[in-house]
């Protein structure tokens, strides 16, 4: 592949991923959660099911823990988060997401959905199928590192 080749596949990558990133933020925001970042978003993930550490959603996201904990203060603050007494270590704190903290990860599954929806009605069942395996196989398993 030439580099133009790699580049051009890079920024197309890249721009479908911010797309997503957004239209997922619209959707939620849509459907009544204000306040949010999309690095709320990316913290909700992690946070699902079982909840984590603050470090854990500091290497989760690619942050500082300081970062990670003023933005874990500030989901407790909104409501979509609560700290816990951890099961196993009783020196640290468990963040688990609250009622609303599920309700709003439902409302970005939905969004996710109908914009994922819109490139099935473009490529088809199929190819989305398999553009989703392919980029599992290169996609690297690490932090997510949100751009905002």
């Amino acid at each position: 592949m030439h580099n133009s080749d790699a580049m051009a596949l890079s920024a197309a990558l890249l721009a479908a991923a911010g797309g997503l990133t957004q239209r997922i933020h619209e959707g939620v925001v849509a459907r009544g959660f204000e306040g949010l970042r999309p690095a709320h978003g990316f913290a909700f993930t992690r946070l699902a099911p079982d909840g984590a550490t603050v470090t854990e959603l500091a290497v989760h996201l690619g942050m500082t823990k300081q970062a990670a904990s003023q933005l874990v203060d500030e989901l407790v603050r909104k409501g979509y988060a609560e700290r816990r007494p951890h099961p196993a270590d009783a020196r640290a704190r468990l963040v688990v997401l609250t009622a609303a903290g599920w309700a709003c990860t439902r409302a970005a599954e939905e969004a996710a959905a109908e914009a994922v929806g819109e490139w099935v009605d473009l490529l088809g069942e199929d190819e989305v199928r398999a553009l989703r395996d392919r980029l599992r196989r290169v996609a690297p398993g690490g932090p997510l590192r949100p751009a905002w």
